[in-house]
């Protein structure tokens, strides 16, 4: 079937490049997007089960599953993508909306819910420090575009511990399992998501200042 210059197949196909849209890559990617509702459903079920104090354990297994599923499903799609040479400009859109959705979720939810007595949580204000990074992130994203005309957005081996950290907090808060070394994650987490956040901004600040649109000669 044809439709608006796309042909739909077993593959979607770019017009312009003639390559395939819709890689494996990226319908992994589709489908950890898809997981974010479901595993958003079993923790407010779960939540629901503890305000009624009758904690109904099979929903936080549930979302610990649906969560790690995902988590490994991030490394398993840039590996197809590379391998496979199938890199697209759908796949680097779609990944940071899987990732970020994902895990804001996650840390949002696992800051207020209240959980039994000694298992872990969140402290708000590392809630706070990761939205509030990946705010001005995208705020920046669109002032680069902007002011320079594209965002190359280069991946940082900081920006990728950071959100292994992050992933690994969550799980461990999902596990349930109480312990002092949990809080020594977030803190390393904390600092990760932060450098990472002002690479980022340095990152946007030199493609401004290199971009040719940021040098246009005024004339008296």
């Amino acid at each position: 079937m044809v439709a608006a210059g796309w042909t739909w197949g077993t593959a979607t196909m770019n017009p312009q490049t003639g390559k395939t849209i819709f890689t494996l890559a990226n319908k992994i990617t589709i489908v950890r997007i898809c997981a974010v509702p479901v595993f958003i459903l079993l923790l407010l079920y779960y939540a629901k089960s503890v305000s009624h104090n009758d904690s109904n354990e099979i929903y936080r297994f549930g979302a610990l599953l649906v969560f790690t599923a995902a988590a490994l499903s991030d490394a398993l799609d840039g590996y197809f993508a590379r391998a496979r040479n199938e890199v697209t400009r759908l796949g680097r859109i779609l990944d940071p909306i899987a990732d970020k959705s994902l895990l804001l979720s996650a840390i949002i939810l696992l800051t207020r819910l209240k959980y039994p007595v000694m298992a872990p949580h969140f402290p708000i204000w590392f809630t706070l420090l990761v939205i509030s990074r990946d705010v001005i992130l995208i705020l920046g994203a669109f002032i680069v575009d902007a002011m320079a005309g594209r965002v190359e957005v280069q991946p940082r081996i900081v920006g990728k511990i950071a959100t292994a950290l992050q992933m690994a907090c969550v799980i461990w808060v999902l596990t349930g399992y109480s312990s002092f070394w949990f809080y020594k994650v977030v803190i390393a987490a904390s600092i990760f998501t932060f450098l990472s956040g002002v690479l980022y901004l340095i990152d946007g600040l030199r493609q401004i200042e290199h971009s040719p649109h940021a040098h246009i000669p005024h004339h008296n």
